[in-house]
């Protein structure tokens, strides 16, 4: 069902934004499944001190290790602690995960959940503490997350149901224990944001959410000094960021923790995914080529996958081809092998590779995998639609999405439209040069070419591509930024009427947050 689906689709986002928060595969996916359950009304009543609620030193050692990715020295810290100790159990319970999440190793998979179930069987016959339960409810969250993303969705779906009532358990025991408040408010935030269409799974769970409590209790252990206080910071930051266009805010926090610690390959890793999404191209490949390497740090391959489109957009069409390889030789993963297979035809075809090359990479877009992905889904459209993209504005996109503006303007001059330019280039054009005006802060230009896209899309007889819904999408957020309060709901109304096309899902998400900003 769609709901697992968004669910499996977090997981896959290359893993390594579930090592954010170790316990947590990601504010996209964590968020999307639980919160608080009317099973509330069993819980233990209150209790005015959350006891036992630190890790003990070794832990946080450990701990601050696991947050580096050196999953080997976090266990060898890990060897000293007491082993039925609680915070020994999460901290060991995180790494297992995070490995498993991060490699997307499906031969794992038993043995990680042979591991939750014998941790979950000690913690039962410890004496009940707000870190006992709060453990508890991580490493079942855990298990249920695994399930979810290893496609044994039933199991899953209902060991988010029972996770979801310890956690609003932990949060109404112990409301000093400020690490229950992160997850609380992530479960909330990520039920509050999801689209309609989910609601009446939602509501046959049991499970209710609101934007506005989850960021309260997000901000709350963010704030406040605790064992899990940097992983909070840094999921605040990635959602103000995804859903609400604080990207500087969130690159400032980055680049903090990174300076701070250039040992640390998953801030390292932020701050060259912030910066990709922020379209800094320059500065994403340069946090790449610095980042920390060695045998000590657990192999992500997600992070050449995101090297491949750097160089993409760069022009480096070679080194893009070997970043992708290598990013298919180690990724253990069904997911974003479609994307990756498309940026291999990507490169090979603009970088002037013979026919039989870029054919061989068209063909393995095609190769057998999910379609839960929207990169995967677009590149498995490309696939079927069999039309030829235009160079000149592939080339255009790949430059404006690595923040080449000025570039990007003068190879968007070359495009001369003809009386049978197909329907997709003819939305494509005025939506290029929309991104690109608004890169360059000429917004009234921006404005006019999302405008054309929109009525040249309702002329066409609004054709499914993503165009004419994300230039509804950026007007709105224009409007917003104007304070026509009017005008933007207008448009984020606008941009989720569009029926299916290849992000939806995520227009629709980000277009019903900002509704609620308004």
């Amino acid at each position: 069902m769609r709901f697992l689906v968004e669910v499996r689709r977090g997981l896959s986002r290359g893993g390594l934004s579930l090592a954010i928060g170790l316990c947590i595969p990601s504010a996209s996916l964590y968020s999307t499944l639980y919160g608080p359950l009317r099973q509330i009304r069993q819980a233990a009543p209150f209790e005015t001190e959350a006891k036992s609620e630190n890790l003990s030193p070794g832990a946080r050692r450990a701990y601050a290790e696991l947050l580096k990715l050196r999953v080997g020295t976090c266990r060898q810290l890990l060897i000293s602690e007491a082993p039925n100790a609680p915070g020994t159990l999460l901290v060991a319970d995180c790494a297992d995960f995070v490995e498993l999440i991060v490699s997307q190793d499906a031969s794992r998979y038993e043995a990680t959940l042979a591991a939750h179930e014998a941790r979950l069987a000690t913690l039962e016959k410890t004496p009940a503490s707000a870190l006992r339960d709060y453990a508890q409810a991580e490493i079942s969250l855990h298990q249920a997350l695994a399930q979810i993303g290893f496609h044994h969705e039933v199991r899953g779906a209902w060991n988010l149901r029972r996770t979801a009532g310890l956690m609003q358990a932990v949060a109404a025991r112990y409301p000093a224990f400020v690490p229950a408040r992160k997850t609380l408010g992530l479960c909330q935030f990520g039920i509050g944001s999801l689209p309609e269409g989910y609601h009446w799974f939602l509501r046959l769970l049991g499970l209710r959410g609101s934007v506005e409590e989850g960021l309260r209790n997000l901000s709350l252990a963010a704030a406040q000094p605790n064992d899990f206080q940097t992983e909070s910071q840094i999921l605040l930051a990635l959602i103000r960021e995804s859903y609400y266009k604080q990207g500087p805010e969130s690159l400032v926090l980055a680049g903090r923790l990174a300076r701070q610690q250039p040992d640390n390959l998953l801030f390292s890793y932020l701050v060259i995914s912030l910066n990709k999404r922020q379209h800094h191209g320059d500065e994403a490949l340069a946090a790449y080529r610095a980042r920390p390497t060695g045998p000590a740090y657990l192999p992500v391959g997600f992070v050449h996958h995101l090297a491949g489109d750097l160089l993409l957009y760069h022009g480096e069409y070679a080194a893009s081809l070997a970043e992708n390889q290598q990013f298919l030789r180690e990724y253990r993963g069904d997911y974003y092998r479609k994307d990756a297979a498309f940026k291999l035809y990507l490169a090979a075809w603009l970088g002037g590779a013979p026919a039989a090359t870029t054919e061989r990479y068209r063909q393995q877009i095609n190769l057998d995998g999910p379609l839960t992905i929207e990169e995967d889904i677009y590149a498995q459209r490309f696939y079927h639609d069999a039309q030829l993209l235009n160079p000149i504005l592939t080339h255009a996109r790949l430059q404006t999405d690595g923040g080449y503006y000025a570039q990007a303007l003068s190879t968007l001059q070359q495009f001369r439209p003809i009386i049978n330019t197909p329907a997709r280039d003819q939305l494509e054009a005025p939506y290029r040069r929309a991104r690109v005006w608004q890169g360059l802060g000429r917004l009234d230009s921006a404005r006019a070419d999302y405008q054309r896209t929109l009525r040249r899309s309702a002329a066409l007889g609004e054709p499914a591509y993503y165009f004419a819904p994300q230039a509804a999408l950026q007007l709105g957020y224009l409007a917003q930024a104007a304070g026509q309060r009017a005008a933007a709901k207008g448009y984020f109304e606008q941009a989720m009427r569009y029926p299916k096309h290849e992000y939806k899902n995520s227009t629709d998400q980000k277009a019903k947050l900002a509704l609620r900003q308004l």
